[in-house]
């Protein structure tokens, strides 16, 4: 079944990336909600591996205030939440709950790092990109972004739990006055192949 056009708007054709903020909070019933809906996309044997902080408190601001680069601390600050996008490498421990009809599935990764790292970069990532989805089908916008220092963040909120970070997500009601113009986008003959 496809979506209504209005849907395709929401979610794509006229969803931005946010910089500026309105003052409406973000309850923790949407961050629910916003996950509820993002554990449904697919990954690789149900693994699974993303794994998200929510950053809301100005306490929590100020402690990654110093991972930020200068051009992403004060839309950060200013934002209602900001998700650490991460992952757990030892994501595994976990596949006898998620991927139950085959007991054997931790095996695959346990003894072999770079399968193991290298799935759940690859499948964090794709979690990221559902939360991303799902937050604007529930109403929420989103300014996704890199220019962080990993290792500031990883030391003051990731460390004790063995998780890697991947990516951020600055979350809320964006202010549509403050957007930037769209962006150039390639088009499908400049970026693909039929083989």
């Amino acid at each position: 079944m496809a979506l209504d056009p209005s849907a395709l708007d929401a979610l794509f054709n006229e969803a931005r990336t946010h910089n500026a903020w309105t003052d409406q909070k973000v309850t923790d019933d949407e961050l629910r909600a916003v996950f509820d809906l993002m554990k449904m996309g697919p990954t690789s044997a149900n693994c699974a591996p993303a794994r998200f902080v929510f950053i809301r408190t100005p306490e929590g601001k100020e402690k990654l205030k110093p991972a930020l680069s200068g051009g992403n601390t004060d839309k950060t600050m200013a934002a209602p939440v900001t998700v650490i996008v991460a992952h757990d490498p030892h994501f595994y421990d976990h596949l006898y709950k998620l991927f139950p009809h085959n007991a054997d599935a931790k095996s695959w990764f346990s003894g072999n790092y770079t399968l193991a790292e290298e799935t759940a970069f690859r499948n964090g990532t794709l979690q990221g990109a559902y939360f991303i989805m799902a937050a604007r089908a529930l109403g929420l916008d989103c300014g996704p972004m890199s220019g962080f220092d990993k290792s500031k963040v990883e030391s003051a909120f990731l460390w004790d739990r063995g998780w890697k970070c991947n990516f951020l997500i600055n979350l809320g009601h964006g202010d549509p006055a403050a957007v930037f113009p769209r962006g150039p986008r390639f088009n499908f003959d400049e970026v693909s192949v039929l083989a």
